[in-house]
């Protein structure tokens, strides 16, 4: 295992894990538009087989598996301990019959041809070595077998990332420079670089969606009860925490009015919502 691969395991059963099992409703909230526009280019049919990577607590599993179960197969794969915790509670709860493994699934040892669909929303940014990581899970699908995920595209694109963090930029000590492709939220940005990805997997008929819509960030009865509502997600969930950890507490009140300044100016009769940007990916085995 690389030290890279580490760090995500150590990131996703420590702090990182445990902020967004504290948030989960909240970020299944944020993100379920986006969900829902990878399970339609899914297309899962009742009775197959599918693999969800990186599922996380588990929002996309139960979808997925109401849509091929009873009859089918439903296996769902994260490498964070808390969170698939909650999946199992999730799908007990509903007495779905779903396979939940902790594991990396860039290397568990799947068996060959068992899958007709391979899923994922926001869980396939993160591998270390993705070609490897797409080649061993190709193995996977049967043949004529169908890949599926969102993942962001850039940074700039994406006013979910940029806002908040933008407003801190010059409070706080600069960010050391971040390095190209790696492991993270935006590393499937690059269309081009993801496309190579794929086709050296050995994966056919790639193609790439945009797909564009706001993301809820903060709700309220008025919109002051909006912003603060964004305001305390941001301090929770994505890279402000992290950063403004090891802060003097007067930098830390300095980043709180300028973020709060920065979302007040997002907010509408019906929250916080901030622009994002993501690709749906499909291809076949």
């Amino acid at each position: 295992m690389s030290a890279a691969n580490e760090q995500q395991i150590s990131d996703w059963n420590g702090a990182t894990g445990a902020r967004w099992l504290a948030n989960q409703e909240w970020l299944d909230r944020s993100l379920s538009t986006y969900g829902a526009a990878a399970l339609t280019a899914a297309r899962a049919r009742p009775g197959e087989a599918v693999l969800d990577i990186g599922c996380g607590a588990g929002a996309t599993t139960l979808d997925l598996a109401r849509q091929v179960l009873p009859g089918g197969t439903m296996v769902a794969v994260d490498i964070s301990e808390p969170l698939i915790g909650r999946a199992r509670e999730r799908a007990k709860a509903l007495e779905l019959a779903i396979d939940f493994k902790l594991a990396d699934a860039s290397a568990h040892p799947f068996k060959p041809a068992a899958f007709d669909l391979l899923f994922s929303r926001f869980g396939v940014m993160f591998f270390d070595d993705p070609v490897a990581a797409f080649s061993h899970l190709r193995e996977t699908l049967r043949a004529g077998g169908r890949l599926a995920f969102v993942c962001w595209r850039s940074m700039g694109e994406n006013d979910w990332f940029k806002v908040p963090l933008g407003a801190v930029l010059d409070i706080l000590p600069p960010l050391p420079p971040a390095e190209p492709f790696a492991p993270g939220p935006f590393a499937f940005g690059d269309r081009r670089r993801v496309d190579g990805i794929l086709r050296q997997a050995g994966f056919a008929n790639v193609a790439f969606a945009p797909f564009d819509a706001p993301v809820l960030l903060g709700l309220g009865e008025t919109r002051q009860a909006a912003v603060d509502d964004a305001v305390d997600q941001a301090l929770r969930v994505g890279p402000l925490p992290r950063l403004l950890a090891e802060q003097t507490d007067d930098l830390r009140e300095r980043a709180t009015a300028a973020i709060r300044k920065a979302l007040a100016g997002c907010a509408t009769a019906d929250g916080v919502a901030v622009f994002g940007a993501a690709w749906i990916v499909t291809a076949t085995a």
